[in-house]
């Protein structure tokens, strides 16, 4: 089915809220559609989340435990992104910790969604804990990664933090985007750092051809 043959399941049910047609519906859509059925369940779960019906996203998610199709991989991680959305932080953190007791190895994406949703409530020292603890899975930051985090110390006024992420980029040779330099360059003016900033924007005019730009971020969405 297409996407949006899925968001149109999930506000269906907005209109009648009945937990026990779901899970029926549920059931029988993973017999149907079984071994292939932990990706349809994924996919009606991140529908429900698009439609804000969080409880019955997790309803589902639960429900699949006991069902063929077992929670993978993407199921966790596409929980995790729907509590942080919904800024649930202490059950998206309950949600990790099940998927490591599951025994799935977190990827990029689930320490990016966690990082990225801790950020957006002001958790700027987790999002250090789970960046420290990527480093000791063998996990690489990415260019959302950093992003993320220097854009988010930068704001709170912790320039020096910013400052220590960016070079730590550019020792993994992550190329850096022009986003990037502009958050830099906007918060060091807040922070009165006026010849600092001026550094930065001459060095983001000298090498604006290489920094990652709007055009490739659409490249990567596609």
């Amino acid at each position: 089915m297409s996407s949006k043959s899925y968001l149109n399941i999930a506000r269906a049910f907005t209109k009648i809220n009945d937990s026990v047609l779901l899970l029926r519906f549920i059931k029988e859509v993973s017999e149907l559609t079984f071994p292939g059925s932990a990706t349809t369940m994924n996919r009606i779960i991140f529908a429900f989340g698009e439609c804000k019906q969080v409880d019955m996203a997790l309803l589902i998610f639960d429900n699949m435990k006991s069902l063929k199709c077992k929670p993978d991989l993407i199921t966790y991680n596409t929980v995790i992104g729907i509590l942080g959305r919904a800024e649930r932080i202490d059950e998206m953190l309950n949600e990790f910790a099940s998927m490591k007791e599951a025994n799935f190895i977190p990827d990029i994406v689930s320490y990016n969604t966690l990082i990225n949703s801790l950020r957006k409530v002001g958790r700027l020292d987790l999002c250090l804990v789970f960046l420290k603890e990527m480093g000791e899975r063998g996990v690489e930051p990415d260019l959302r990664t950093y992003t993320a985090l220097i854009d988010s110390f930068g704001r709170s006024g912790n320039i020096d933090e910013s400052l220590r992420l960016f070079d730590d980029m550019k020792c993994r040779r992550i190329r850096p985007s022009i986003y990037i330099y502009r958050s830099l360059i906007d918060s060091l003016k807040k922070m009165g750092k006026l010849e600092l900033a001026m550094n930065f924007l001459e060095e983001m005019n000298t090498c604006l051809s290489d920094l990652v730009g709007p055009k490739d971020f659409k490249r990567k969405c596609r």
